[in-house]
Order: C-alpha cells, then structure tokens, then sequence
C-alpha cells in the first residue's frame, strides 16, 4: 500500500487561499462607488456579452471578479433566492445583507469541504434612500463577508487600483458628485482604460438609481449604461 502524505489542515487552507487569490489577481478589476444619485458599477471589461455586473432585485445589483462559470452561477443562485423570498414574503424582505450571507455560507461551504475553491470575489450592493443608506458587501472566496464604506474595489492589482481611486475620489470627484463623476474617477483608477472617451469600448457600466420611481416610475433601480451614455460620463470631464 502507498501511504499518503499528510498535509495540516493549516497548510491545505493556506494552499486554497493562495490558489484562489492568484486566480482572482488574474482578472480585470471592478470597482463600486456610492455618491448623491446612486451607487455606480464600473468594470474593466472589453466583452460584449460575458457580464461582470448583473441586477439581482429591484434595489440590489452584484459585481464580480474572477472565474466567469463559477460567479455567472453564483448570480443565478442569487436570482432564484431573491425572486423565492420576495414571492414567498414580501419584496422588502430580500435585502442586500440577506443575499450576502447566503453567498458567505455558500463560498465557505465549498472553501472548506471541496477539493478546489471558487476563484471569485463578489461585490453585493444596495442602494438606499440616502447616501448614508447605502449598504455595500464584499465578499471573499473563503466566505469572509465585509461591509465597505463607500467605494470597493476587485481583481487585478486590487492594492494600486483601491489607493488610485481614493485619491481620485477624496478631490473633486467626491461623494458628492453624481454618476459621472464616480464612472470618471472609477475609469480613471484602472490602470487598463485609457484616459477619455477612448477608454468606453474597455467598460462595462451599471448604475442604481437612487429613486428610479421618480426617474422612470417602477420600482427597479439597476439600468445597464449603453457605450453613449458611458462616453458623455467620460466627457463631462472636459466641460464639453
């Protein structure tokens, strides 16, 4: 008989977290932003039709980096879980929080007992009634779960892209401005777009309106941006 080699269970979680992080540093990064109109979503993503950013429900949107089969099934199992609770309860039952931590159990659960991790990191964000309402969850691939303020940022050199960002977003594209200042300080923080309008076929944009019942009368708060919309954002800038 061949004996096995024994690996501590310190080691094999160690040895799953390193394989997981270099999957997630591979991939382009994706960065959320919360100011006055909404909570805006900005990708490096030169696809047109693999998503990184989805709608779950009528005010909660999710971002993500890393394997695209394994967080494209993951934001399906969040669609069935939120359009389940809200028909078996009430709409204002899915919150934010309530997806995040049935994506904690489920990334700890394949973390700990699977052979191979998920190598993905997800961003599920809410958007409230105020700046200060918004409530914005990351979440890691051993199912860590953490509630950011404000801005996060995923994928690629997460460090360099996090710092780039907050400088941006300390200036004159603050909190206060509005989407198109959080799109332009986001686009300006990856370090593969380039600078202006001819960085908009590199993004993939996706805002939640902060009050979509006044904006265009139903309650559903995600709207895709189209590559015009994006470039006008980008332009605004410049003051044309």
């Amino acid at each position: 008989m061949t004996a096995q080699f024994y690996v501590s269970p310190e080691q094999l979680m160690k040895d799953r977290a390193d394989f997981a992080r270099k999957g997630i540093t591979r991939g382009r990064s994706v960065v959320v932003v919360s100011c006055s109109e909404g909570i805006a979503l900005v990708a490096e993503n030169p696809s047109a039709s693999l998503r990184k950013i989805g709608e779950i429900y009528d005010r909660i949107a999710f971002a993500a980096v890393g394997k695209y089969n394994e967080f494209e099934s993951l934001r399906q199992i969040g669609v069935r879980y939120a359009d389940t609770r809200g028909y078996s309860y009430a709409r204002e039952d899915v919150t934010g929080r309530g997806l995040a931590s049935v994506y904690a159990q489920s990334l700890g659960a394949v973390f700990t007992a699977e052979s191979k991790p998920f190598e993905v990191e997800l961003a599920v964000v809410e958007v409230g009634r105020a700046p200060a309402e918004d409530r914005l969850f990351r979440l890691t691939f051993d199912g860590s779960i953490s509630d950011e303020p404000g801005v996060i940022v995923m994928g690629g050199d997460a460090e360099h892209v996090s710092a780039a960002m907050r400088a941006g977003w300390a200036g004159p594209e603050g909190p206060d401005a509005g989407f198109a200042g959080a799109i332009r300080a986001a686009a300006s923080a990856l370090p593969g777009v380039p600078a202006g309008e001819a960085g908009t076929a590199l993004l993939e944009v996706a805002v939640l309106d902060r009050d979509p019942a006044a904006l265009r009368g139903h309650r559903r708060a995600f709207r895709r941006l189209t590559g015009t919309d994006v470039a006008a954002a980008l332009a605004a800038g410049r003051g044309e």
